[in-house]
């Protein structure tokens, strides 16, 4: 069974804390994630070039992020609410915590973009938290963010569709997750100690499980150990198709890269 190599990360001195997901050959389209606690400003204007920037703030977030890209726009992510900057050929962004001192615990989640979107115009999308779909069942709570789960729809259609599910367990519950045939999936631990179709999982930096796209459908069983835990799961159909980086651009061709790259030189993607 592949997995990740969580990696740990500090920056701007105890103002960013955060496990770093990265390995875009086992995850695809899911390109990396940061399971983050920031407290000061640690993300100044940036470029990003042909995949999807998406932010999810946890609810146990003290404050919100104020949001703002080279699009002229400028919004606040709330506790529990989620942004999906699609980069396309270009964008430059921000996102700094609104109150300095205060802590903002969420997900940075790349997400590539399909091969004929990678030059298409960057755009943003928003869900307050009051439109993040909830189901309750015993013992557990979900929040679905992206994608569906137990017949509720995330309202958000992004340009690569994928799934979220924020999942919450009191001690002992268990929840079954149904897996579409052909999707890459994987459970991400927040806090607490996890049962993951039969393998002990805990929050404190172990690798985490990749289970690749079968032909048939499946699901992924959860079951909370000891006490309360809390995991992220995601799941999204593999794209076929290379993925060329640097820095912050990813594109589909080592010829796309050095145009965006190009194009960023050129001051084609704006400013904040």
């Amino acid at each position: 069974m592949p997995s990740f190599a969580r990696q740990q990360r500090m920056n701007h001195g105890s103002q960013f804390h955060a496990h770093g997901l990265h390995a875009a050959e086992l995850t695809n389209p899911f390109l990396g994630i940061d399971h983050a606690w920031m407290s000061g400003p640690t993300f100044p204007p940036h470029p990003h070039a042909g995949f999807s920037a998406v932010s999810y703030l946890f609810l146990d977030s003290q404050t919100w992020i104020e949001n703002r890209d080279s699009l002229g726009g400028r919004q606040k992510i709330l506790p529990g609410g989620l942004h999906w900057t699609a980069a396309g050929r270009g964008v430059v962004h921000e996102e700094n915590p609104a109150e300095p001192g205060q802590t903002v615990h969420m997900l940075q989640i790349f997400v590539n973009l399909p091969r004929h979107k990678q030059g298409d115009a960057p755009f943003a999308l928003a869900l307050a938290p009051q439109d993040v779909p909830v189901v309750t069942l015993p013992g557990a709570k979900v929040r679905v963010p992206l994608g569906e789960f137990a017949g509720q729809r995330s309202p958000l259609r992004p340009p690569t569709e994928v799934q979220l599910l924020d999942i919450s367990l009191d001690e002992g519950a268990e929840l079954s997750v149904p897996v579409a045939a052909g999707l890459t999936h994987f459970v991400l631990p927040i806090f607490g100690q996890l049962e993951i179709d039969g393998h002990r999982l805990d929050s404190d930096g172990a690798p985490v499980p990749v289970q690749t796209a079968q032909d048939s459908a499946c699901s992924t069983r959860l079951k909370a150990l000891g006490g309360p835990a809390k995991a992220v799961f995601f799941a999204g159909q593999p794209l076929d198709q290379p993925v060329f980086w640097q820095g912050p651009f990813a594109m589909a061709s080592a010829g796309a890269l050095q145009q965006a790259l190009s194009a960023y030189r050129r001051g084609e993607f704006g400013q904040i």
